[in-house]
């Protein structure tokens, strides 16, 4: 353990309790540094109260209407199932305020001074919650974002979670990893959904192949994929909400906007401090995750970098054992696995073929595209797409997308070799286990 004797309060001020804070925060603490962390709302932000945890366990609730199909196929005999949306929501509710209650715990343990209340930064070194001031040697930011919506007709996902019922029919504005998420689940529970997109392809920036595939696969699904550059709502009181489209119209129960989150450094106090904000208000940090101000730092979805929960962790991460564990760490963001909850799933690593391409690289593409055994006997229309994009000069592995059953789990597995800078060669002289969707990885000739 390291001891740090300085003329402020604490050797680090966290504001934010979520998942960046708390990894950030807990780390400088067991390195021995003294650490006070404010949180406005419960612990965990974003990702464990209103963003990832809740999301996937309504994904996984929303699943069980297509496994009940593919089961009577099998010969199971389920009669009367019905979906009752409160038990669920009280169910969700238990296991985020159980682990919310975790993240507390962990950064007690390790040492750190917990305060409840909204922080702001008074001077470049000092913090204050609830009327009370602390002076920091540094301090970090880990607000996170807040959604954008675009008029009070809108809910966006912080709201979706609670809601009392579930509506006959929802209409969702977007076509990125949250609108596509949910679409599926309230598809699965039985909702008739409407996904309002300006583009004629969901998950801008994935490989197009994926796009196709995703795209393809809501309409299947049974929602309407609905292409709209203009776009207006009017809800009176007590009536249905009406979306106004170029040549038509969609009567909902409910609007969800998910159109993106904007950076929440408003009222903060930071602008005064020095920090440099960009046109979208996140602040601006280099490679070490450091402001304008060279002892105020940044991490996560408040950068306005890359918007995932484990890239705001390994950025905490690397701030405290730079600043507190004598190990000086950069972030490069590159190589990033990330994954879509759609229904089936996509995941990637890696560049796209696009992308490839504008780097200069001379690519061969490898694609399998077939149905997996587990629809063999329900006959399900559903398949599964894998595309690696291969550099044709050095035989390494640039890129590895999919769209299939399991593909999260497939790709994080695989993303270790592709960081390594595995070739064609080395999947191809990779022992096949057989039968498994995998296994096409090292089969694609």
């Amino acid at each position: 353990m390291l001891a740090f004797v300085t003329r402020f309060d604490v050797d680090l001020f966290v504001l934010g309790g979520g998942s960046g804070g708390v990894r950030g925060g807990r780390v400088a603490a067991e390195h021995g540094a003294r650490v006070a962390i404010a949180e406005h709302d419960r612990w965990g932000g974003t990702c464990v109260i209103r963003g990832c945890v809740p999301k996937k366990l309504l994904v996984y609730a929303s699943e069980v209407a297509k496994q009940l199909e593919e089961a009577r196929a099998m010969g199971w005999r389920i009669d009367g199932a019905h979906h009752d949306w409160a038990t669920l929501v009280a169910a969700k509710d238990r296991e985020i305020e159980r682990l919310s209650l975790l993240y507390r715990d962990r950064l007690t343990k390790a040492g750190a001074q917990l305060l409840e209340g909204h922080a702001t930064v008074v001077d470049p070194h000092t913090i204050e919650v609830g009327g009370k001031r602390i002076t920091a040697a540094n301090i970090l930011v880990a607000t996170g974002g807040r959604p954008r919506r675009p008029s009070a007709a809108w809910i966006t996902s912080d709201e979706a979670f609670h809601l009392p019922a579930l509506p006959k029919r929802i209409a969702i504005l977007g076509g990125g990893y949250i609108a596509v998420e949910f679409a599926h689940i309230f598809a699965g529970l039985g909702a008739k959904v409407s996904l309002v997109h300006r583009d004629t392809r969901v998950l801008r920036g994935f490989d197009p192949e994926i796009r196709d595939a995703v795209t393809s696969d809501l309409t299947a699904a049974g929602i309407e994929v609905v292409h709209c550059s203009q776009l207006s709502a009017s809800a009176p009181p007590g009536g249905p909400i009406t979306l106004s489209l170029a040549g038509r119209s969609i009567e909902v129960d409910l609007a969800m906007a998910a159109i993106g989150r904007d950076p929440a450094t408003a009222g903060l106090g930071l602008v005064e401090a020095g920090v440099r904000l960009d046109e979208r208000g996140a602040i601006i940090v280099d490679e070490y995750s450091r402001s304008s101000v060279s002892h105020i730092y940044a991490v996560g979805d408040v950068t306005g970098r890359v918007a995932l929960t484990p890239v705001a962790i390994r950025e905490a991460h690397a701030v405290a054992d730079t600043l507190f564990g004598n190990r000086p760490t950069p972030i490069h963001h590159h190589l990033i696995p990330t994954a879509v909850f759609a229904q089936p799933p996509a995941a990637c690593v890696g560049l796209s073929e696009p992308a490839a391409q504008a780097a200069g690289f001379e690519l061969r593409v490898f694609r399998s595209k077939f149905r997996p055994m587990r629809y063999a006997l329900s006959g399900r229309a559903e398949h599964a797409r894998i595309k690696l994009v291969v550099d044709a000069r050095t035989d390494r592995v640039l890129g590895l997308h999919m769209v299939g059953p399991d593909a999260p789990e497939i790709v994080q597995a695989t993303a270790i070799a592709v960081t390594m800078g595995a070739t064609k060669a080395d999947f191809d002289r990779t022992f096949a286990m057989h039968p498994t969707t995998a296994e096409e990885l090292v089969l694609m000739r």
